[in-house]
């Protein structure tokens, strides 16, 4: 059930500024803005991203009904803008950042506590005023939870595996979870501003690396987004080649995440046997492309490498041994009761929280959200390949880890239609500088799920504003959810079935 009007009637009227590629962005009065907030509060449209960009704050938004995609920009020189999360609470974390990063704040939110700064920048609002950063130190106020028997745990940030840091304050009666409260931001890099000024061959460098195991989605991201601006198309060959790499990115990460889920659940050979077959993908990756996770590949206007036969030999033979090898895995992992009693029920995520935070990915498509970038919203080369989008609708630990092991299917026949009609042609388009200032956005699916990237581009193709947005910042809210009522010793189970990204949500 929807409510509110859809994206077109809200923004009718209202005339789009631009240069902005490939969709539409207007600028909107309070009114609006805050029409838009009912649109998305009552189901009627998908928040996308909302970030900002000095004096102005911008928000993407998806109509389902339609598939149309727009930006809505609202003027905060007055340092204040209306809160979306006040009726949508997706947006509550990315308010919160803005104000972080900006200083511009949002009227009537619900939840005005820093998110990122931890009050350990030499600056406050480093991309907004850039005041020195006052000393005073004030503990970060968790959320209360009240009631007989309850006591907190606090996990991390620090770790005990060689993984990214993160605070969990689990409130819990005996063993079972009552409350989880995530504090972030602790790899917060500067990203955004390091962008700001930036040539686009560096700016490409840096958007690469800010989840490294999603290297080549970020990098097709930026690249799209600067070629969406600059109204170039990158050649078909260049495409292909890209489609090859993110298809055997999504297939690593996929086998090393359904090893480490079956780890976590004290089944250690899972583990072993994807770690080998993994390895085979980030093996096969630097013999033919020249990097084990083919970092800086893909770049703004094509790709930096070309595949040769020897390579094209080489991944087929890829394919057809994870093929032989990984039903045998899954077999195992169906087969086997005491690791079906672990996964089966657990840290589920109720379909109507997916939808209300669109969440994508395997979170989202294990919670019967049937959206993916690929097919939703085809960019090349994907508008010419057959796939399906595995949809599931448990929710819980083993759903999720089962879109995973479908993905990997469709990958590789995708991976397989690739190698059997890879063009020919050139690898990269020249990139030539604009009139002006130009925006180009741009949405991908990386292996978590929809990743955006938006960005201006002044005359001399240098970066004046980047803003990219990993698909955990609609993830990671859920994994609060789908902890309660389990055990605490489950949470490594349900945390590692969502495996959200630390660096790319903290920027």
């Amino acid at each position: 059930m929807t409510d509110g009007p859809g994206l077109a009637v809200v923004l009718q009227g209202i005339e789009p500024v631009g240069p902005h590629r490939p969709w539409p962005r207007h600028p909107v009065d309070a009114a609006a803005w805050q029409a838009l907030g009912d649109s998305l509060a009552g189901g009627r449209l998908d928040l996308v991203g909302l970030w900002g960009d000095r004096p102005f704050v911008h928000m993407a938004l998806r109509d389902p009904a339609t598939g149309s995609v727009a930006v809505a920009s609202i003027d905060a020189s007055s340092g204040r803008f209306p809160s979306i999360g006040r009726v949508h609470p997706p947006a509550i974390r990315l308010e919160r950042t803005v104000y972080d990063l900006f200083g511009l704040l949002p009227v009537d939110a619900v939840d005005d506590r820093p998110w990122l700064d931890h009050g350990q920048w030499p600056q406050e609002q480093p991309l907004g005023a850039a005041t020195p950063h006052h000393p005073a130190f004030s503990a970060y106020a968790f959320l209360p939870a009240e009631g007989p028997g309850l006591h907190q745990i606090p996990v991390g940030p620090v770790h005990a595996g060689i993984i990214e840091p993160g605070h969990f304050r689990f409130t819990a009666n005996g063993e079972t979870i009552v409350r989880l409260e995530q504090r972030l931001g602790w790899v917060h890099k500067g990203i955004e501003r390091r962008l700001a000024g930036a040539t686009v061959d560096e700016a490409a460098r840096i958007v690469g690396r800010v989840s490294g195991d999603s290297t080549v989605a970020y990098a097709v991201g930026f690249a799209r987004a600067v070629e969406a601006a600059l109204e170039i198309e990158a050649p078909c060959r260049a495409h292909d080649l890209r489609g090859l790499m993110a298809e055997l990115e999504r297939v690593a990460n996929h086998l090393g995440d359904v090893g480490a889920i079956c780890n976590d659940a004290a089944f250690a050979v899972m583990l072993a046997q994807c770690g080998f077959l993994r390895e085979q993908v980030l093996q096969a990756a630097d013999a033919c492309f020249g990097h084990r996770l083919m970092m800086d590949r893909v770049v703004p206007g094509g790709v930096s490498v070309d595949l040769d036969d020897a390579g094209r030999r080489r991944i087929a033979a890829l394919v057809q041994a994870i093929r032989s090898r990984f039903a045998r895995l899954v077999e195992l992992y169906d087969n086997t009761p005491s690791l079906q009693d672990r996964t089966v029920s657990t840290g589920k995520v109720d379909a109507g929280l997916v939808r209300q935070w669109a969440a994508g990915g395997h979170v989202g498509r294990a919670s019967g959200r049937d959206f993916d970038c690929r097919r939703a919203l085809p960019y090349p080369p994907y508008d010419r390949l057959t796939f399906e989008v595995p949809v599931l609708d448990a929710g819980d630990v083993d759903a999720r880890v089962w879109i995973r092991i479908r993905e990997i299917g469709q990958s590789l026949g995708m991976i397989e239609q690739l190698l059997e009609s890879l063009s020919t042609g050139p690898l990269r388009a020249e990139l030539l500088p604009p009139g002006g200032p130009v925006e180009g956005m741009a949405l991908v699916e990386a292996f978590r799920g929809d990743l955006m990237v938006w960005l201006r581009l002044s005359p001399d193709l240098r970066i004046e504003r980047c803003h990219p947005r990993d698909a955990s910042w609609f993830q990671w809210p859920l994994l609060e959810v789908a902890v309660e009522g389990n055990i605490v010793a489950d949470f490594p189970l349900c945390n590692k079935s969502f495996n959200c990204s630390y660096a790319g949500h903290d920027l």
